[in-house]
């Protein structure tokens, strides 16, 4: 007998499919961790906007499917395939250029799917690591 594979958690009411689902929801300030920042020191936003800029980063990391690392200077995210998800993205990494402009984000909408690709220079390869485990997470990929 083939052994089944193990049953995905999936909030109530959605539907399994072939690939994974992403869900989002309204972010809280509350929510957002007050603890150490993993903005760099070449960031020009002003503190007190910090945690905002995290939440626009947590509801967009929401929306995740894959993520791909093949370098410690790009990260590769599949977004969910929406035009809302499109602009969010857009919005952001043209925010988020104006304070750090060592990001390059580029934006690519083909096939009905959504792919943001982020790279730093080898310098702030923290950065994206960090990035990268907080997309982990709010996208629920860690468990």
């Amino acid at each position: 007998m083939a052994s089944l594979p193990p049953m995905c958690h999936r909030p109530p009411g959605v539907a399994r499919a072939r690939r994974p689902l992403a869900y989002s929801r309204k972010v809280e300030i509350s929510e957002i961790d007050s603890g150490p920042s993993w903005a760099p020191q070449a960031c020009t936003l002003p503190t007190a906007q910090r945690p905002l800029r995290a939440a626009e980063f947590a509801r967009l990391l929401a929306s995740v499917q894959h993520i791909e690392r093949r370098q410690p200077t790009w990260l590769h995210l599949d977004l969910d395939p929406s035009p809302r998800t499109a602009g969010q993205a857009a919005e952001l990494a043209m925010a988020e250029t104006a304070c750090c402009s060592f990001f390059t984000f580029t934006l690519t909408a083909s096939d009905g799917r959504l792919a943001l690709d982020i790279s730093v220079p080898a310098a702030h390869a923290a950065v994206l690591d960090a990035l990268a485990g907080q997309a982990v997470t709010a996208a629920g990929l860690d468990s």
